[in-house]
């Protein structure tokens, strides 16, 4: 069976997101959501993906990200690709795989990403495609996830810390298990396979060992905006990496990467112009809705929902960094500002801000 039959056996909603055609649900995304939270579940990611190959892969991708690539394989990174203003094109994530370095980015970067590198190689000895059709990515989260991982994977132990990776089977088919960063707020993996062998590894991974429950994107930003983790389409993309305190996202001692000068200065000023914080509202905002106190405007909301685990509106919000209240306006309805994460799981996001 196929992927996308298990999809529509499961009686998956589609959206069309960054460009790709994803699960938004299967019917009841406030239940899969406490199913994670309290279990285990298995989303199918959507990831783009690029491949670095040749002797120089490590340093013509370390030249070019915010964070510094491992040099050992089964080691991986958080980073961003910056504009020459400081300001995010992409987060990814680079993993060192032995001969090769596999990027994780959003969908639609993939390929815009891999004809701009490959034009610009020069002397170096590196080849660049994109391979997004070549994989099948699955999340696996929850409080329960490392028993899931255990009791499916075969020839490997569930692995860490934290973007590290291990190689083993499931149901006969190879695949790679990589420990995430918990950007659910909960414990993570993510289970890579050929593209041929996903249908059996995705049912693999819902039915065999500990049952995991499906879930889709409407749940996944759900459960990233209870974690406080900053999301590429809402909060990174086009603003500086620094007012989100992604501090696993940047090595400011590397050499130069592109936006360096910007974000370093930033950095050494001491403080970023703005910050993340939490919201409490009384109703869910729109993102771009104004934040403010005393009728002056201080921010404004990138991402709003209800939480399914609090049974109650929240919200991200971009504000001045030196704002000092405990409430603030969003659309003239008072909000109090909370402490992130709104919800403590089995694992704190590596990507929750701090400054």
């Amino acid at each position: 069976m196929t992927v996308a039959a298990a999809h529509d056996d499961l009686g998956a909603e589609f959206v069309e997101y960054d460009g790709r055609r994803v699960v938004e649900h299967y019917g009841r995304p406030d239940s899969a959501h406490r199913a994670v939270r309290n279990g285990v579940g298995v989303i199918e990611m959507g990831y783009g993906v690029v491949e670095v190959t040749g002797s120089d892969r490590v340093e013509y991708v370390d030249n070019v990200v915010s964070n510094r690539v491992p040099a050992e394989d089964g080691e991986g990174c958080y980073a961003l690709l910056l504009d020459p203003q400081g300001k995010v094109r992409a987060d990814l994530y680079v993993y060192n795989a032995a001969e090769r370095l596999l990027l994780f980015t959003p969908p639609s970067m993939a390929g815009e990403i891999a004809e701009e590198w490959a034009e610009r190689t020069f002397i170096q000895d590196v080849e660049i495609r994109e391979a997004s059709t070549d994989f099948g990515v699955f999340g696996v989260h929850g409080p329960k996830s490392t028993e899931k991982i255990a009791s499916v994977l075969n020839h490997a132990g569930a692995p860490e810390p934290p973007l590290s990776f291990v190689r083993g089977s499931m149901a006969d088919e190879g695949v790679t298990v990589i420990a995430t960063d918990a950007p659910a707020g909960e414990e993570g993996y993510e289970v890579i396979c050929a593209a041929d062998a996903a249908g059996e590894v995705f049912n693999t991974l819902l039915t065999r060992g500990l049952n995991a429950a499906p879930f889709g994107h409407r749940t996944w930003h759900s459960l990233t905006l209870e974690a406080g983790t900053p999301l590429f389409d809402s909060e990174l993309q086009d603003r500086i990496p620094n007012v989100f305190g992604l501090g696993n996202a940047v090595d400011y001692e590397k050499g130069c990467f592109v936006g360096q000068e910007v974000v370093s200065r930033v950095e050494n000023r001491g403080q970023p112009s703005r910050r993340v914080v939490g919201l409490e509202p009384a109703t869910v905002p729109e993102a771009g809705a104004e934040v403010s106190v005393d009728d002056e405007a201080v921010g404004e909301v990138t991402r709003g929902g209800e939480s399914p685990s609090l049974s109650r509106p929240v919200a991200l919000a971009l504000v001045d960094f030196d704002l000092d209240a405990e409430t603030v306006e969003v659309d003239g309805e008072e909000a109090g500002i909370v402490a992130l994460p709104f919800v403590e799981g089995s694992a704190r996001s590596g990507r929750v801000p701090s400054y």
